[in-house]
């Protein structure tokens, strides 16, 4: 998730402070490091996974078309796009119809590849969050840190979540029932270990930090033996939108197809 652990969050311990997680970064940090990391070893372990806790003023929001108080399953997609900038320290979210692809634009957000974008569906009727976080996939360096970066994801996720409440504050006064929610998160990867989709709860719980983050396949409060609901296969009213709005290319949105076949299977 690179510098975006960083700047979104910070240590529940004043004194301690997470450090960038840029490629870059770990390399240097290893090699200045080595020695005394053979004998104090569980501390930089307790800096980079360490509780951490959401600050509202790093968090800067825009609505690109989207109206604050229109419920997202009333045919106007909602989606969230959220990045982050080494220059400002702040964190992105933009709140629209369609993914914001000009926060994702740029040789370094393609380096770090640490976006998180989701978006509101109704399937059947009944409302659910689907975040997608890439780890791997695209350059070297991302399939070298794939297992780092799966941990920072699931470690920081929670705090990502609250931002998503905090910055929709007017949508979930007028619908408080989406806090509800499940929430399903698709972590896109080339390799197959992370290759997979959770069911993390209902978003109320979801943005609530695990007590496992270092042991995330063991943790039971997020559950990849599930599947999400797949929506209806002829026209209806009951499901919205038709078609996803988060332009992962064809190969990633086979992991939600998949998904969907297996619960199809399951009838």
């Amino acid at each position: 998730m690179g510098t975006l652990a960083t700047n979104l969050v910070s240590p529940a311990n004043p004194k301690l402070s997470l450090p960038s997680l840029s490629p870059h970064y770990l390399y240097v940090f290893q090699r200045r490091n080595s020695k005394k990391l053979k004998h104090a070893s569980a501390f930089p372990v307790a800096r980079l996974f360490g509780p951490a806790i959401f600050e509202a003023s790093k968090l800067k929001v825009l609505f690109l078309g989207a109206d604050d108080k229109k419920h997202p399953g009333h045919n106007i997609p909602r989606t969230y796009t959220l990045t982050h900038s080494d220059v400002t320290s702040k964190i992105t979210l933009a709140i629209s119809q369609s993914i914001n692809n000009s926060q994702l634009q740029g040789w370094y957000n393609k380096l770090q590849r640490d976006e998180v974008v989701a978006e509101w569906k109704k399937v059947k009727g009944v409302m659910s969050l689907h975040v997608h976080c890439h780890i791997s996939g695209g350059h070297f360096l991302l399939d070298l840190l794939a297992r780092l970066r799966y941990y920072i994801f699931c470690n920081e996720l929670p705090v990502v979540l609250k931002a998503f409440v905090h910055g929709d504050v007017s949508l979930f006064k007028e619908y408080p029932e989406l806090e509800d929610a499940l929430v399903w998160v698709y972590f896109h990867s080339n390799i197959p270990e992370f290759n997979k989709v959770e069911c993390w709860g209902s978003l109320r719980n979801a943005d609530q930090p695990s007590p496992n983050s270092l042991n995330h396949q063991n943790d039971s409060k997020h559950n990849s033996n599930v599947t999400p609901e797949p929506p209806c296969v002829e026209d209806c009213t009951c499901c919205f939108p038709p078609m996803s709005s988060i332009p992962w290319p064809s190969k990633d949105l086979e992991l939600e197809n998949g998904a969907t076949t297996i619960q199809q299977q399951r009838r």
